[in-house]
């Protein structure tokens, strides 16, 4: 998975995790793409305060990965439901066995639910 896309899904699940400040030099980097110069200038710190800071907090997003594994959840349960809706679209498959694959990928994602 891209860099800045792991990013922002940890962030999106365990975002609220982190301080106030945290977040919002976060936020700077990774969704509003601002030099780390920049949001040094904005925030009265240093340059290497803010890439510390941000080196921290992924981290810390990841630990919180390793513990509660969230992102990788709905990773799969995405990757079944997007299984489904090719499924949908096969008009070569016949009825039976549409409905068994239906049934097994539904039967997969409420297990991860």
């Amino acid at each position: 998975m891209e860099r800045i896309v792991e990013q922002g899904l940890l962030y999106d699940f365990y975002g609220e995790l982190l301080t106030e400040h945290q977040r919002k030099i976060y936020e700077d980097v990774v969704y509003n793409d601002l030099s780390l110069t920049e949001i040094a200038q904005e925030n009265g710190i240093s340059r290497q305060g803010v890439h510390d800071l941000v080196r921290r907090c992924n981290h810390l997003l990841q630990e919180y990965e390793d513990k509660l594994h969230l992102v990788e959840r709905f990773m799969r349960i995405r990757s079944r439901v997007e299984q489904l809706k090719q499924l949908t679209n096969d008009s070569e498959m016949n009825k039976d066995k549409l409905i068994e694959e239906i049934e097994s990928l539904s039967s997969k994602i409420l297990e991860e639910l």
